[in-house]
């Protein structure tokens, strides 16, 4: 069982642990999870070399209040500054991990499973980016359909419904897993043979279903066309076998999924576009938090942000469920 689990080894994500570790949590009871094969991927792959990482950003004050503070700093000063973070705090980051479910338990504790693991932790801030765009289709989607073919499968309620989800990634599984249990009647149209995109719990979840006949595969298959029938998606494949087969929804999977919906199906509450924030970014869900970009609204914040914000969640959790002492002064 860990104290603190966090999902992201950016800015937000490291300065989160860091600010555990100064409250007096130690290191084995800390642990940062991280999809990519290294912190900071943002940075390192969009920021030219010659690009300042600047301290204050979109108009937000480069003000610290926590542990973890820059000035405007190059790139690799940056990087370097980061680095020595994780090292100097003996911070436990798991790299190539996709968390791809959460369940709170009766206790208010989580278990987080990823592609890899499963963890136990008593409270989880989640430290990723801002919302992104899903890749689409390369054919049109009718206007009048905009209801009925999504990019999630959170932004209409699905229920009793015959639904196509398309895609042969994590999200697809996952988009299955979660229509299935709501009583839908589920179909996959993939264009491979095997998945080989999808993690091994993923892969095995999405064929258990088959058996069970709660989601039909359609494998090797691809949609030629999508146009408007009855008020409903009529999907026109490639295959002449398949031919025209008309579904209530049809939801896309094709990657650039969007944090908006991952955050949705751990259960947080949104406000429109943005998710419900109480006291010192703690979520709808007890015990989970954000940080970072999350907290700062659409266009998202400083580096300077993301610290203060790791520390405005870190007291919150000290005072209302770790018992840790935080005691910083602003500077």
């Amino acid at each position: 069982m860990y104290d603190l689990l966090v999902i992201g080894a950016g800015p937000a994500g490291i300065s989160m642990a860091v600010e555990a570790r100064h409250a007096g949590i130690d290191s084995s009871r800390i642990v940062v999870l991280e999809k990519a094969d290294e912190h900071s991927f943002s940075i390192k792959k969009y920021y030219p070399d010659s690009k300042l990482v600047t301290a204050n950003y979109k108009g937000f004050e480069a003000k610290c209040t926590g542990v973890m503070c820059i000035p405007d700093l190059t790139k690799h000063e940056t990087i370097s500054y980061l680095d020595k973070a994780i090292l100097q705090n003996n911070l436990k980051v798991c790299y190539n991990e996709t968390v791809w479910k959460m369940h709170q338990n009766e206790d208010k504790t989580f278990i987080v499973s990823t592609n890899k693991n499963e963890y136990h932790t008593k409270i989880v801030t989640i430290a990723i980016g801002i919302l992104g765009k899903p890749n689409k289709p390369d054919y049109k989607i009718p206007l009048n359909l905009k209801d009925r073919a999504l990019f999630d499968v959170t932004s209409v309620e699905i229920t009793n419904a015959k639904v196509l989800v398309v895609g042969g990634g994590d999200s697809a599984s996952e988009y299955c897993q979660y229509l299935a249990q709501n009583g839908n009647e589920v179909v996959l149209s993939y264009r491979k043979k095997d998945f080989t995109r999808m993690n091994d719990i993923n892969r095995d979840s999405l064929l258990e279903l088959e058996r069970e006949n709660k989601v039909k595969i359609l494998r090797e298959s691809r949609i030629a066309s999508l146009e408007e029938k009855d008020e409903k998606p009529a999907v026109k494949f490639a295959e002449e076998i398949l031919g025209e087969q008309t579904y209530d929804f049809v939801v896309y999977a094709l990657g650039g999924s969007t944090p908006e919906n991952f955050l949705k199906m751990l259960g947080i509450e949104f406000d429109g576009v943005e998710p419900v924030l109480k006291e010192h970014y703690e979520t709808s869900v007890q015990g989970l938090f954000l940080t970072g970009d999350l907290t700062a609204g659409p266009k998202g914040g400083s580096i300077i942000w993301a610290f203060n914000s790791a520390n405005a969640a870190m007291k919150k959790i000290c005072r209302d469920y770790l018992n840790c002492k935080i005691d910083i002064e602003e500077k």
